[in-house]
């Protein structure tokens, strides 16, 4: 009787874990139509024209293929007042984003454009400039931008004719120079700075390269980092009386003693720490671990499984610093030995597929540690999976030219197709494996080392390093 009321207390146990791991969903959901709408969670609040209490729904989740967001509905039941919102909730970006847009036709007035709350806009050929932070982030196209910013400019100008007549007739002119833009009567640069790193625009000859856009990622300064919010954790001042003292044992990375922790225990010791899911934004937990690449240098390993939604990620980093020299390998794909070199990509390592004219940016697949093959079904994976994002799924010749596309890196994974892999990495932390018996590059492997520019320097955030009297 003991044993069997041992067995139905397990069972019961087992089911309510079994249950609540069913409970478990994402922080943010998708839309979608074929399930059930997303709860909502409601709370009170004070209601802006009746100051009654009233009832505020907040739905979190996300956008396909652009961010997730936080969806507000307020309404009252007193007054009948209405109000909906929404608020980004997509993760800031480790670096700001520079776009720059030639428009020459009229498929580049009808791009995609993905523009944060943050983002900068202008179009110096008009002397056009959008302050940050002055429109609320949206998804439009480059003539969406500009119909807006008519909209915005026309607005009381019957009144203003009456009024300020002067200021009335420069208004208009100025909204002719904007009316020749949309009919390209000359091409003209759209140019987009995000200090979120949250902005996009869309490429009509993805997967090729895109001719006319010039996008570049740059180190936020300290003012850019305290618009978004973002402080130094070892930055914080305390007030003691009228002084500003820096606590310190409020700082986030702390000295060890000397001989407490040796460079052996850290390659033998597996680190933990608390992060969100890059896919569902739920909490989970990141493994890090250093090791050694032989005949290269340390890296950090890191890998998160989300228990919520089942993603898994990992991710390599340099453990070393920036090389005094970038890095450039081509790697000859012609056999399955070819397939299974070693390939350590950076996260500031560009790739390159002449043959596909297939360009994927350093940000992309991020760090990683794994073969020629898996770079290459990385890259493949990554181009299906965001295809709508490149175009309309109802454009009949993008189908068939994206179809043709991954049709020819198949061929290429069969090793049907003879193709080359450039790897350019100007921090000069990547790494391909040589195949011969010495550290030499084999035959069908070539390494080049060359100067970074200054803008290469700059995207790096070298320029502004001082290595002489740091200290003032």
């Amino acid at each position: 009787m003991a044993t069997q009321t041992t067995e139905n207390l397990n069972e019961n146990v087992t089911n309510t874990e079994e249950s609540s791991q069913e409970k478990k969903k994402p922080l943010f959901q998708n839309i979608d139509a074929d399930e059930a709408a997303a709860e909502a969670t409601e709370i009170e609040s004070a209601c802006m024209s009746c100051f009654r209490t009233g009832v505020t729904r907040l739905l979190l989740t996300k956008i396909p293929f652009f961010k997730e967001v936080v969806l507000m509905s307020f309404k009252c039941e007193f007054c009948g007042f209405e109000n909906n919102e929404i608020q980004s909730a997509s993760e800031i970006q480790k670096k700001g984003v520079h776009i720059e847009l030639e428009v020459k036709t009229t498929a580049d007035l009808n791009r995609k454009v993905v523009r944060s709350d943050y983002t900068l806009v202008k179009i110096p050929e008009v002397e056009l400039e959008i302050p940050s932070q002055s429109q609320k982030g949206e998804i439009t196209t480059v003539e969406g931008i500009i119909d807006r910013t008519i909209r915005g400019l026309s607005q009381d100008q019957d009144k203003r004719r009456i009024e300020h007549p002067e200021a009335a007739a420069s208004i208009d002119a100025y909204i002719e120079r904007l009316q020749d833009l949309k009919a390209l009567k000359a091409p003209f640069n759209l140019i987009l700075e995000d200090i979120s790193g949250n902005s996009f625009v869309e490429n009509p000859t993805a997967p090729a390269h895109d001719p006319n856009c010039k996008t570049t990622q740059f180190m936020r300064s300290k003012e850019q980092d305290q618009q978004l919010g973002l402080y130094d954790a070892n930055a914080v001042d305390e007030t003691v009386g009228d002084k500003k003292v820096l606590k310190e044992d409020k700082h986030l990375l702390k000295p060890i003693p000397e001989g407490e922790w040796t460079l052996e225990d850290l390659h033998g010791e597996v680190l933990q720490f608390q992060t969100l899911c890059p896919e569902c934004r739920s909490p989970c937990e990141t493994n890090m671990k250093l090791t050694k690449i032989p005949h290269f240098k340390e890296v950090v390993i890191m890998a998160t499984v989300c228990e919520v939604c089942g993603n898994k990620t990992n991710e390599v980093k340099s453990g070393g610093g920036i090389e005094a020299k970038g890095t450039k390998f081509e790697v000859r794909i012609e056999s399955k030995e070819d397939l299974t070199r070693d390939v350590l990509k950076s996260e500031t390592c560009n790739l390159v597929i002449p043959e596909l004219e297939c360009e994927v940016g350093p940000s992309a697949l991020g760090g990683r540690f794994t073969t020629v093959e898996g770079i290459l079904v990385a890259m493949k994976n990554q181009i299906e999976g965001n295809d709508i994002m490149f175009q309309d799924s109802s454009d009949e010749a993008f189908k068939h030219r994206f179809k043709d596309f991954i049709q020819k890196f198949d061929k290429i994974l069969a090793l049907e197709t003879l193709a080359t892999l450039v790897l350019d990495d100007p921090a000069g932390n990547s790494y391909v494996q040589s195949l011969s018996d010495t550290d030499e590059p084999d035959g069908k492997l070539k390494v080049h080392k060359y100067e970074r520019s200054y803008e290469q320097n700059e995207e790096l955030g070298l320029n502004d390093i001082k290595t002489e009297n740091y200290e003032e």
